[in-house]
């Protein structure tokens, strides 16, 4: 007898995937922990983090909305104002760099750049290029901004019981000065790109292994009863400033993340890792769930992504997943997809 005669069909190939239609390849998710409706969730992470907060609220959960819309908005006008996206108004943080610096600026271990940048009579902060729509009218109203933004952040990390961010990327740029990371370069929304200032990194699971470190520890400090649902966009890069190929880059971030993620499930109890990356692009599912322009994942595949996450959750804990409310029809907000307006024959 061998280890392998006592598993359980999932644990095989031929069982679990490769006899069975790609859409009932099911289970592809143990949760360590009960996930309930009266929980406090805090949402954060890419462009593909904003459909976690959505599912939550559509069925229900208690997701945290530390910074509400102002009275007056429609449901348009505050997700144009990045209003509901996130937990706080913080836009898309695409790196595990860029989810520490805003730990370590709501936290106080750090003081948040006064940096801003001017365009077209209008101010933008460089660290949510694409929070307002057309620039804030003043730089004190960029700083007042931050300010309500860094409570906000700090309210939703000290007062969730469970925090899910969505790793999407490893490429950033940063200032060289100060070696802090945007979340886009330098001149794509706003600002202008210098060369002497400005560059390229794309750190390796080492470093990224690192920063992921440094949160959870902070995190802990902050919130001993947080726990952590870590996942990876399965959104491709819309561009690469690493000279590979766009589709290598992907896969080179893709995998350092998907590592990265899952060691640190396995080295801590309150990390748990859910595969919005593997079911969305394993070769068993024949890539159905993306756009025609392959990267933008279509409205059945991110259905079918919580469909497992809540269908997982049921199968482990059944008191779990209250009856789903009106879909949400507002498409996520993704700064990095600007990059492909510089892409030749674009225009740009």
């Amino acid at each position: 007898m061998t280890p392998y005669e006592q598993l359980p069909e999932t644990a095989f190939w031929a069982s679990a995937v490769a006899r069975r239609n790609p859409l009932e390849i099911r289970g592809l998710w143990t949760p360590r922990a009960a996930i309930t409706p009266d929980m406090a969730i805090a949402t954060y992470g890419s462009c593909f983090a904003q459909h976690f907060g959505r599912a939550l609220r559509q069925r229900g959960f208690h997701w945290l909305d530390a910074e509400p819309a102002p009275d007056g908005l429609t449901p348009d006008q505050a997700h144009a104002y990045g209003f509901g996206t996130f937990s706080a108004r913080t836009g898309n943080i695409y790196t595990v760099r860029q989810l520490l610096q805003w730990i370590r600026w709501a936290s106080g271990q750090a003081q948040m750049p006064d940096e801003i940048w001017d365009g077209d009579g209008r101010c933008y902060d460089p660290f949510r290029p694409r929070l307002e729509p057309r620039g804030f009218a003043s730089q004190a109203e960029v700083r007042d901004c931050r300010a309500m933004t860094l409570e906000a952040f700090h309210a939703s990390i000290t007062g969730a019981q469970l925090l899910v961010f969505t790793l999407g990327l490893t490429e950033a740029w940063i200032d060289i000065g100060t070696g802090h990371e945007y979340p886009l370069c330098p001149g794509v929304a706003a600002g202008q790109f210098d060369p002497d200032r400005h560059r390229f990194v794309n750190p390796g699971p080492q470093t990224v292994a690192a920063d992921l470190q440094d949160c959870l520890g902070l995190l802990q400090r902050l919130n001993p009863r947080l726990r952590v649902l870590l996942t990876v966009s399965p959104v491709p890069l819309t561009a690469t400033a690493s000279g590979q190929h766009v589709l290598v880059a992907t896969m080179q971030s893709k995998s350092v993340l998907r590592a990265v993620a899952g060691q640190a499930a396995a080295d801590h109890p309150h990390v748990d890792y859910f595969p919005s990356y593997e079911i969305i692009s394993a070769p068993s599912f024949r890539g159905m769930f993306f756009a025609p322009n392959q990267r933008e994942v279509a409205a059945a595949g991110v259905d079918h992504v919580m469909a497992e996450f809540f269908g997982c959750l049921a199968a482990s804990f059944p008191w779990t997943s209250p009856d789903p409310l009106p879909p949400d029809p507002l498409d996520p907000a993704c700064d990095e997809a600007l990059l492909s307006a510089f892409a030749p024959g674009s225009g740009a």
